[in-house]
């Protein structure tokens, strides 16, 4: 009766095993995602940042906001699939309208839009398509501060 049985340990294993390698890559994916997501927080958090003390509409606000150093426009070297073009700043009044009077802006908010996140998984188990989610708009507004005014008198801006 045993030898009947032989090769059915393989079996159980090739089951057991391909359940446990999707249960892996799976809990791999969804950590990567939630890196993806933490990093558009942190990268529209250092966009304001960076907005609030620079002069309005400054190339460095973008490529600072992808963790590129703020001449180098282009892709992020920390997150594929981001580039500079992906970033929108806007000055913001009292009542939260968009505004490009220097006098009336308030607050800042630096924007993350159209940002895709490619999915590894159909990468590893073939036949599966290629899955890409959109990542909802990451924003961060905070109040204005120097705008680049540098206080010494002769109107100079400061900017990085």
């Amino acid at each position: 009766m045993r030898h009947h049985q032989k090769g059915l340990y393989i079996v159980e294993f090739a089951l057991v095993a391909a359940l446990f390698f999707v249960l892996l890559f799976a809990v791999i994916e969804f950590a990567r995602a939630l890196f993806v997501w933490n990093t558009l927080t942190e990268a529209t958090r250092r966009g304001a940042r960076l907005a609030v003390v620079c002069p309005v509409g400054h190339a460095s606000i973008a490529n600072v906001t992808v963790f590129n150093a703020p001449a180098a426009a282009g892709a992020s070297s920390i997150l594929p699939g981001l580039d500079s073009s992906d970033v929108v700043t806007d000055y913001l009044d009292q009542t939260g309208a968009v505004t490009a009077v220097f006098n009336d802006i308030r607050y800042v908010r630096v924007s993350i839009v159209g940002f895709t996140h490619t999915l590894l998984i159909p990468a590893l188990l073939p036949g599966l398509p290629a899955m890409t989610l959109t990542a909802p708009a990451f924003a961060t507004t905070l109040p204005r501060e120097s705008l680049g005014a540098v206080p010494d008198g002769a109107g100079s801006t400061q900017c990085p």
